[in-house]
């Protein structure tokens, strides 16, 4: 009997379809993003993934997107909404050696046609379950050793769309793990999947489009490593990540890499008290964040200049790009926006500019925006609540508010307790430095002692 999949021709989606309604693809993918971020997941969701959905083409989502869906539409099974079996797409029993697809997983092997190609491709598809277990079992290195070029076919030195997939991914975990546990646990474990990353930019590849992506995966996943370093203290090897994913930018050609590298090097420029680099870099920045038509890269940008010029202690210039920032936020959000952009929204904007009106000694003010920082936060994002709540703690501390600095200063430690960060611990350090003088408050001294406690070596 045949199969109802033998046709080499994908089937229209209609259930899908129908859960789209009225709305365009484009909206829809909106939709998924807003939805993804309301359970922590990301995903680069745009009118062309809903397209392939629809048409067929994608039989069964990965496992970020099946969450979202279910998310999306409650008490609905992949079933429900047209997609097939993942044992039917994906793995050992998913089709004879030799036999034509009628359809993909969202990650395809690039198709082939000769015999031997097709047993290729069945490899691949049982290495794309590999991968797939490792991240959702053993995190980030165990997915470099599954896929990224450290395996048993690692001399094939081919590289096709699973590796372009394994390393976007790879980029999406370290993010996660960040903005959940903050960056001091996950330094050490970032670096391999970044070495294999960069080893698979020598590989063979058969699309201009698949090279295209491991570039750009390769460089964010340099730049995402590079922020563990930079938020653990570790300056000099941040330095070296990001200008080891601005050097990849420049080869590929692409303006998205390089504005967001010379956006972590003018931050980090600016936490290394180097402020006139902090204000070349973000300019730089900007320059190639133009060619992009995103009004939050952009206003996220001209925050990175406001650093700058508030650790000059330039207020003008500051006030100046402070005001650029908050009207090309006020655009709104747009497709343009790059993924990793999901932690800039109005509480990072609040953050931000607390931390540049502290630069410049006006405490009262910068702490009301960090105030608004913490409250407006996305519970998903635990790292920058403890940020700005110990923002918020040095800037009350210096303004003269020690019962209040120390309320806040205790919410951070709580709020540490989940949370490993050396950028946050050296501002808790500081603020209980300058509230020992208020030793005999009640409230300062509970914050002292739980204050010394956490900062015990065990």
């Amino acid at each position: 009997m045949a199969s109802p999949h033998a046709s080499s021709s994908p089937r229209p989606n209609l259930a899908f379809r129908q859960l789209r309604g009225p709305r365009s693809p484009g909206e829809f993918a909106a939709a998924v993003r807003r939805a993804a971020r309301e359970i922590g997941e990301h995903v680069s969701c745009d009118a062309r993934y809903i397209g392939r959905v629809e048409s067929g083409e994608i039989r069964c989502p990965n496992y970020a997107y099946e969450r979202v869906f279910r998310h999306m539409f409650p008490g609905r099974e992949p079933a429900d909404m047209g997609f097939a079996p993942r044992e039917s797409v994906r793995g050992r029993g998913a089709r004879k050696k030799g036999s034509a697809p009628p359809g993909s997983s969202e990650s395809p092997a690039e198709s082939r046609t000769s015999s031997g190609a097709a047993e290729s491709s069945t490899e691949s598809s049982e290495e794309s379950d590999v991968l797939r277990r490792a991240f959702m079992t053993s995190g980030t290195v165990a997915v470099a050793a599954a896929s990224l070029g450290t395996g048993p076919r690692a001399h094939r030195r081919h590289a096709g769309e699973t590796e372009a997939a394994a390393v976007e991914q790879a980029v999406r975990h370290i993010r996660l793990l960040d903005d959940r546990h903050g960056a001091d646990g996950l330094y050490r474990r970032a670096a391999r999947p970044l070495k294999a990353a960069y080893g698979l930019l020598d590989a063979e590849t058969r699309r201009r489009s698949v090279a295209d992506r491991l570039h750009s995966g390769a460089g964010e996943l340099a730049i995402s490593v590079g922020w563990l370093a930079h938020d653990s203290g570790r300056f000099a090897d941040a330095r070296s990540h990001y200008a080891e994913a601005l050097a990849t930018a420049r080869v590929a050609g692409d303006p998205a890499l390089e504005a967001h590298a010379f956006c972590n090097m003018a931050f980090l420029a600016r936490d290394a008290a180097r402020p006139r680099e902090a204000i070349r870099a973000a300019q730089a920045a900007q320059r190639a964040g133009r060619r992009l038509g995103s009004a939050r890269l952009m206003s996220l940008l001209a925050l990175r200049e406001a650093g700058g010029w508030a650790r000059l202690g330039d207020r003008q210039a500051t006030e100046e790009a402070l005001g650029r920032a908050r009207t090309l936020f006020e655009r709104g959000a747009a497709e343009a926006d790059p993924e990793w952009m999901t932690f800039f929204g109005e509480a990072e904007l609040e953050g931000l500019e607390a931390q540049c009106w502290s630069a410049l000694g006006d405490w009262r003010r910068a702490a009301d925006h960090a105030e608004r920082a913490v409250a407006l936060q996305d519970p998903h994002f635990a790292r920058n609540i403890a940020l700005y709540t110990a923002q918020l703690a040095g800037d009350l501390a210096r303004g003269g508010s020690p019962d209040a600095a120390a309320v806040a200063g205790g919410k951070a430690l709580e709020l540490l307790e989940q949370v490993q960060s050396a950028r946050i611990r050296t501002m808790l350090a500081s603020t209980a430095r300058m509230l020992r003088r208020h030793a005999s408050n009640p409230a300062v001294s509970g914050f002292l002692d739980r204050h010394e406690v956490a900062v015990r070596p065990t």
